[in-house]
């Protein structure tokens, strides 16, 4: 390569006229090899690496073919919780699969909460969006259905011209629930964030009292850290996902004839099951303990378990354990959940993102059921 070439990009005109080709076939060498004979797409990368031409810029291509090949997963957390995360892992994993059998590629949108996010979101060079649950005021919602590209949500919330795929929370709750709250006296949920930021208009019992951190007293509870409380209004959670499990374990203690207000609410700041080891702790031990703890996900309760473990409790001769989603660790640890396919409900948005499924497929509740083990089996 001489030395002027190194300096500065040769173009698709220069490629050409060395390879002794037209501009059109250096064109199709890039952007359709599978119409240029063998002989001539190696003549033109040749002549390509010797005049120095790296191809077409990406971008380029992708405003002519008025599309960029890319399937953006918008994650309403933080960038690490897609790879630390056994549920979020389970999700992408579908989505990913789907990806591959089409030749797509898969882009992750973090998103934080902050100003930045409604930007990040409409600047994506993507052809469509899967979103990972979020709040009901997500901003970023919004954004997305006014880029007009095909857009699924999982979990929610729901959004006219947005399709949707989840369970039915309330429907599995409430079948776990009945499980777990059978013969209980004292029951308890380990619950997700009930918002984003913060919930101002949550209710609570008189039996609130002392359960509630310092930093978050009364009726303001910030549900970014962590905190218990009893009585608190299902409908004041924004994530609907959060929104209909506390309904459906509502729904459960009605049938047994108890008052939602005796049920105390943990929150957890994230899934995780050390997180869940303290709240447990916090909730089986003093004059109030529980006998009964559904939890919103497998990792809660298994540190759940591992606190009763720790504390001497009898499993469940002395307080029942319910989990989400029979990840891999449930059977072994005798819990009983709510099973669910995350890397089957992964694939199904991404089959709706990307229009491989018919139109009346693509807003719909997918299957669950109840696995009933051990730890909720009372002697």
């Amino acid at each position: 390569m001489s030395e002027t070439a190194a300096r500065r990009r040769a173009t698709m005109v220069e490629v050409a006229h060395a390879a002794g080709v037209s501009v059109m076939t250096v064109s199709y060498t890039y952007g359709r090899p599978e119409r240029v004979s063998a002989d001539t797409r190696a003549r033109v990368r040749e002549a390509a690496e010797r005049l120095g031409y790296p191809g077409p810029h990406p971008g380029a291509r992708s405003l002519r073919r008025g599309r960029t090949g890319t399937l953006g997963v918008v994650l309403g957390e933080h960038l690490t919780y897609a790879f630390d995360d056994p549920q979020a892992t389970r999700f992408l994993s579908g989505v990913a699969g789907v990806c591959a059998d089409h030749g797509m590629a898969l882009t992750l949108v973090p998103i934080t909460g902050g100003p930045s996010d409604v930007d990040r979101v409409t600047e994506a060079a993507v052809d469509g969006f899967v979103v990972w649950t979020t709040a009901d005021d997500d901003p970023v919602i919004d954004a997305i259905a006014a880029t007009g590209l095909p857009a699924v949500v999982h979990g929610g919330p729901r959004r006219d011209g947005l399709s949707f795929v989840a369970v039915d929370d309330r429907a599995a709750a409430e079948a776990v629930g009945r499980e777990v709250f059978a013969g209980a006296r004292r029951p308890a949920v380990l619950s997700f964030p009930l918002d984003r930021d913060r919930i101002s208009t949550v209710t609570f019992g008189a039996a609130a009292a002392g359960t509630v951190p310092d930093a978050a007293t009364g009726a303001d509870l910030d549900v970014t850290t962590t905190g218990t409380a009893s009585g608190i209004d299902p409908d004041a959670a924004t994530f609907r996902v959060t929104r209909r499990r506390l309904l459906g374990f509502r729904d459960a203690w009605a049938k047994t004839g108890g008052e939602w207000s005796q049920v105390r609410v943990a929150v957890c700041s994230i899934n995780s099951a050390r997180e869940a080891e303290t709240l447990a702790a916090e909730l089986l031990t003093g004059p109030d303990a529980c006998d009964a703890i559904a939890a919103m996900g497998d990792e809660l309760a298994l540190g759940t378990l591992r606190t009763a473990a720790r504390l001497g409790f009898a499993v469940p001769g002395d307080v029942t354990v319910s989990g989400w989603d029979d990840t891999d660790a449930a059977a072994p640890a005798g819990l009983t959940t709510i099973a669910q396919s995350l890397r089957d409900q992964g694939a199904r948005c991404a089959r709706i993102a990307l229009g491989r499924l018919a139109s009346t497929d693509r807003d719909a509740e997918v299957a669950w059921r109840l696995v009933r083990r051990a730890s909720t089996r009372r002697p």
